[in-house]
């Protein structure tokens, strides 16, 4: 099977970036070590600017080995330290010099991370060879630390024109018809992710066979806060495992919610029994290993759980349907929002009850909050329960919503 388009037409020089800072970048990786200054680059902006594209052409332009490192799967100090720490101090065997390349830095901070950002910042004191970062957003007050110590450098989106011109050469190096029209909507719908559009013509000509203005208007617009549509549709509509698998790379959601979203709408997608049954027996195995994660937080499971997300689903499927269905935002979520409200409710009620009672708010929940609930379904004795506790509205709803819904009599 062929490589992804996106990693088939990368560049391999820096004079095919479209950003007018590489010159930076390359300056920046030439003279490391030459001179006493900065030891990492943060390059930064939004998604398939060519970040990434960036370090890799420099490194095969310069003759220098890349080890690169996703930071969503170093997310603490000791798998940075054991990995891209000795990268950082051992020579490379093969090559001239080393880039050590951290891409994606937003995804090394969140609650789960154990030191992350501390050894990473350490890691930068202690290089021997450059450090180039890459992020969408990298002025959290998280990445301080990292920020302090690196130059930064920032990169736009990539005009539209300059997109239709490499979607174009793609059209001809892989034979595929296109108009000139076509081209141009596909590139203006990027929102200036070169990778994106790529991906986006790709999926259409696998399908279709070919890209006509009526199918690339089908496409729901790129929009930088909710891409799921676009994902979801790299999964329902491909049965190419490498195109799927990276569905999710830049939808901006975590792997759970991204599950939410193809279990409310692969019914939709998916018509016959055993194409339904394959896909949700890839979404439990998926559901599994993400509950393994965060038993044991260990993150490197989130590779199989994304593969039986994307892939497993996407080749679940015998035939591809042919409609275009509306994506519908996950019910599930609300749901658990709602819950967990009503439960708040029901235990502020039953702090209540504990002031009342003289007892800990953990024995009136056990032993006093189960008669209140058979009680309230008496108006009478609602009225003066609500009275006695001083309940609010809201308050007075959790408690008739706990006996299933039914209210005083």
């Amino acid at each position: 099977m062929n490589d992804l388009w996106a990693s088939k037409y990368r560049p391999s020089l820096s004079t095919e970036i479209i950003q007018p800072n590489i010159k930076k970048v390359k300056d920046f990786i030439s003279n490391f070590g030459k001179e006493k200054g900065k030891k990492s680059l943060l390059i930064y902006g939004p998604t398939g600017c060519g970040k990434t594209a960036s370090v890799h052409a420099l490194a095969n332009e310069l003759g220098q080995e890349i080890v690169e490192l996703n930071a969503s799967d170093l997310r603490n100090s000791g798998s940075i330290s054991s990995v891209a720490g000795n990268a950082s101090l051992q020579m490379s065997l093969f090559k001239k010099g080393k880039i050590i390349l951290i891409d994606e830095l937003d995804g090394i901070a969140g609650q789960e991370d154990r030191g992350g950002i501390s050894e990473l910042a350490s890691m930068i004191e202690r290089t021997r060879f450059p450090v180039v970062i890459t992020a969408n957003d990298p002025f959290d007050k998280k990445f301080s630390q990292i920020r302090s110590k690196s130059l930064l450098i920032e990169y736009s989106p990539i005009p539209h024109k300059d997109i239709c011109m490499v979607l174009e050469k793609v059209c001809k190096a892989e034979s595929i018809m296109h108009d000139e029209p076509s081209l141009k909507t596909l590139a203006m719908r990027s929102g200036g992710d070169l990778r994106g559009a790529i991906n986006d013509l790709e999926m259409l000509s696998r399908a279709i066979g070919e890209i006509s203005k009526k199918d690339v208007e089908e496409l729901s617009e790129r929009d930088r806060e909710s891409p799921m549509e676009k994902s979801l549709l790299i999964i329902f509509k491909t049965t190419d495992l490498r195109l799927a698998i990276t569905a999710f790379d830049n939808s901006g959601e975590d792997l759970e919610s991204c599950l939410m979203w193809v279990d409310e709408n692969l019914p939709s997608e998916y018509r016959h029994p055993d194409e339904i049954q394959n896909a949700y027996r890839n979404l439990s195995k998926s559901d599994v290993f993400l509950g393994r994660i965060r038993r044991s937080q260990y993150w490197r499971l989130l590779v199989y759980a994304n593969a039986h997300i994307t892939a497993g689903v996407a080749i679940s499927k015998n035939t591809r349907n042919s409609q275009q269905i509306k994506c519908i935002r996950p019910g599930r979520p609300l749901k658990i929002y709602i819950s967990n409200a009503r439960m708040q409710k029901l235990k502020s009620i039953a702090c209540k009850v504990a002031g009342k009672s003289a007892c800990s708010t953990r024995k009136a929940t056990r032993n006093y909050m189960p008669y209140i609930k058979i009680m309230f379904r008496n108006r009478s004795l609602a009225e003066g329960i609500s009275k006695f506790l001083e309940l609010d509205e809201e308050e007075k709803r959790a408690l008739i919503h706990a006996f299933s819904g039914r209210g005083p009599s």
